[in-house]
């Protein structure tokens, strides 16, 4: 059976590997090597010319590494991924490689602080500007906002911190009437939960670090190319340009186009981003992903239903002002999860605690179960006080902006028994009820 026909929890175990390549071994082994063997002259002209795929140098590819970026990209159904050191070395390279000589991303203010801080401090530096719209689900006003260099529409498809659902399907329609691609950061959902493909995005980004893998043990991402998106010249010379080092075996030069077709993407991406400013993800870090992803729908499944536990004790909490998921009735988002969401929207979920910002403090600080750091999708339960660490380089007009309240509370709900967890939860504000 082709892998394209097997299912999502057969795919998350075996695609990409093929155990007969690897000396049989069931696990996927980790290749800890630097560099190649090349074999013969006659072979390493058929390499770098591209007419052989082979192994060069762990910064460019590796035999662990290739198996996750497949497998990855099975789970999305898509033809090509690109794993690296990070999810923000990931936003990062799709960014770089979409706006070669300038141009403009509009955005969403919804977004996970790196990124939100990324675009307005540090990658303009680089000749890349966003518009952060507050159009966002206004398609007519929102398209009044693409300027003739805007390069590409970014969105998380759930966002971090408030569950904010992007409709992907009419931001698409909007970014291909205009010739430009639609990013969708799939962190919090992880193809599980959504496919954005499957919906007209064109690239796809993952934090490995979170639900994907799952552990809170590694740091990785993965840029997935849907291959579908058509490189105009004019606007995205970059993909027709010709170059030296991508010349045939008659040392005649060629394009990105030229040599990867449909996913000249992700080829850009590896050859001149991973290859020259290198993120490279490591072997073992590849390994340890694999691992996690072998139980995605698994944990996703009690993460989701645990957070469904813990959505209905706190709306009928006194302690609680209001309470952020797109599965609630009150959420507006609530049509959006039913229609894109059926096994659930994610296991991220915020609160606005009564008594303001001091007695979030003190509610941190009380949970026994909850564990204060700065991730999310861990099999553990964690909390967080955005405004202070996952947003902290937001300005008050920024936060204002990203609607985080200074008396926000962002919970990662995870694989304890729902019980317990809402046990801790009960016992943190009783020792803070003092602060109404």
């Amino acid at each position: 059976m082709s892998e394209n026909k097997q299912k999502f929890d057969t795919l998350k175990i075996r695609a990409g590997y093929d155990p007969k390549e690897h000396n049989y071994a069931v696990s996927v082994p980790i290749y800890q090597t630097a560099s190649y063997d090349l074999g013969s002259t006659q072979r390493a002209d058929r390499i770098v010319s591209y007419r052989e795929d082979g192994w060069l140098y762990t910064r460019i590819n590796n035999p662990t590494v290739d198996v996750l970026e497949k497998r990855v990209a099975a789970l999305d159904d898509a033809p090509a991924a690109l794993a690296l050191s990070s999810g923000m070395a990931a936003i990062t390279y799709t960014l770089f490689a979409l706006t070669e000589g300038g141009g403009r991303i509009l955005t969403s203010p919804y977004l996970y602080g790196g990124s939100f801080d990324s675009y307005k401090s540090i990658l303009p530096r680089f000749g890349i500007n966003f518009d952060f719209s507050k159009n966002i689900e206004n398609i007519k006003e929102l398209e009044k906002e693409i300027k003739p260099d805007t390069k590409a529409i970014f969105v998380e498809s759930i966002s971090n911190p408030n569950g904010a659902l992007a409709d992907i399907p009419v931001l698409a329609e909007l970014a291909h009437k205009h010739n430009i691609p639609l990013i969708v950061d799939n962190t919090v959902a992880t193809p599980y939960l959504f496919n954005p493909f499957k919906h007209g995005a064109d690239i796809v980004i993952y934090s490995a670090t979170k639900a994907l893998s799952g552990h809170g043990n590694v740091i990785a991402g993965l840029i997935v190319d849907g291959g579908k998106f058509k490189w105009n010249k004019e606007k995205f010379p970059q993909f027709h340009k010709k170059h030296y080092t991508l010349r045939d075996e008659e040392g005649n030069s060629r394009s990105y186009l030229d040599v990867f077709g449909d996913t000249a993407f992700i080829g850009k991406a590896r050859m001149d981003y991973l290859n020259y400013f290198g993120s490279a993800l490591s072997p073992f870090d590849a390994y340890l992903v694999l691992i996690g992803i072998e139980t995605l729908s698994e944990r996703i499944e009690k993460h989701v239903a645990n957070t469904k536990k813990i959505l209905e004790y706190l709306e009928k909490s006194p302690h609680i002002k209001k309470i952020h998921h797109p599965t609630l009735q009150s959420s507006p988002y609530n049509e959006l999860s039913k229609k894109y969401f059926p096994k659930g929207a994610g296991s991220i979920l915020s609160f606005e605690i009564k008594g303001g910002k001091e007695r979030g403090q003190k509610f941190i600080d009380a949970l026994e179960i909850f564990t204060y750091l700065a991730n999310l999708g861990d099999a553990k339960s964690l909390v967080i006080d955005p405004f202070k660490v996952t947003h902290g380089e937001l300005t008050d007009d920024d936060l204002e902006l990203a609607k985080i309240p200074l008396n926000l509370i962002r919970l990662s709900v995870g694989l304890e028994d729902a019980r317990d967890l809402i046990a801790d939860l009960e016992q943190a504000f009783e020792k803070t009820a003092d602060y109404k």
